[in-house]
């Protein structure tokens, strides 16, 4: 799938290296077809390594994406440039009289403060709201997912005994659904975090479709609303290194830690860790490009009103 960016964002000559097929905003224009709108909340510090994830996450399918990336305006971030938020970030006041096809909201290093405690809060809610009527399917990825639970449907998050950190196993739970489409039955993918919703809360609401999960890190994929919002517990998105990243990074702080469950060859943090996620990532996000987000949008999106 071609990605159209902005032809100066820093990842694009990364993209490009990968051989991902990145459009830049000039070819896009003299494409005669209505490219895909895909608005990314990206509340994670490191913005840029989040972008390349999120971005090669995105380009596995014909379809013609457009990325817009927005921060939020009521949190200072102290790990990107103010330089390049200004320059490829917009506000939520500059697209709220928008409409996308498709918007994804990350997780954060948040999850131990209460969400009304988020200096944030108040604005992703406000956010969130706005989703219901103007995008036509939301991505919530893990603190993302659990705030997207707590607001819509009243599931308060747990502390947990120590982070749930590494390769889990997860088995498919209801094959009929499009989203889970190709999945193997059993599958690796990472979690990063020190809280989770309990399970049997969500197996509780009546409005949420368990679609993937694991004995030992719970929720990983959930549905509601026929696909409109998709609550993704883990980090599918990441990238061969970034549980050694977490890993090193605690360490050194000395912070406490284990190492990453199925992550390491031998459980040795010196051996480089296989890849054993990426097949899983793609598959979830082409699946939702095509069946939740093209199949679903109208060709007008501002001609035709959201339910």
């Amino acid at each position: 799938m071609p990605i159209k960016i902005q032809n100066d964002l820093p990842v694009k000559e990364i993209l490009e290296k990968e051989n991902i097929f990145v459009m830049d905003e000039h070819r896009a224009m003299h494409q005669d077809i209505r490219p895909i709108q895909i608005l990314i909340l990206n509340l994670m510090p490191l913005k840029e390594e989040t972008e390349l994830q999120l971005l090669r996450s995105l380009s596995n399918t014909p379809l013609q994406v457009d990325v817009t990336f927005m921060k939020v305006s009521t949190h200072e971030a102290k790990n990107t440039s103010m330089s390049h938020l200004n320059k490829f970030y917009l506000g939520f006041e500059e697209v709220r009289n928008q409409k996308f096809d498709g918007l994804i909201i990350t997780g954060a290093p948040v999850e131990q403060m209460e969400f009304e405690e988020v200096d944030y809060w108040e604005e992703l809610v406000e956010i969130m709201d706005w989703s219901v009527h103007n995008v036509t399917s939301t991505i919530f990825l893990c603190w993302g997912a659990q705030a997207g639970l707590y607001h819509f449907y009243g599931l308060p998050k747990v502390q947990l005994d120590k982070k749930m950190f590494g390769l889990f196993w997860h088995r498919v739970a209801n094959r009929k659904i499009p989203l889970v489409r190709g999945f193997d039955d059993a599958f690796l993918a990472p979690h990063s975090r020190h809280t989770e919703v309990p399970m049997d809360l969500i197996r509780k609401c009546p409005e949420l479709t368990v679609l993937a999960e694991s004995e030992e890190a719970g929720l990983f994929l959930a549905m509601a609303k026929e696909g409109r919002q998709i609550f993704v517990m883990g980090h599918p998105e990441y990238d061969r290194v970034t549980l050694d990243t977490e890993y090193k990074r605690d360490l050194s702080k000395g912070l406490p830690i284990e190492i990453p469950v199925n992550y390491y060859k031998d459980n040795d943090p010196n051996n480089k860790p296989d890849l054993l996620w990426r097949a899983t990532a793609n598959n979830l996000y082409t699946n939702w490009l095509n069946y939740y987000v093209y199949q679903s949008t109208p060709y007008d999106l501002y001609g035709t009103p959201f339910k």
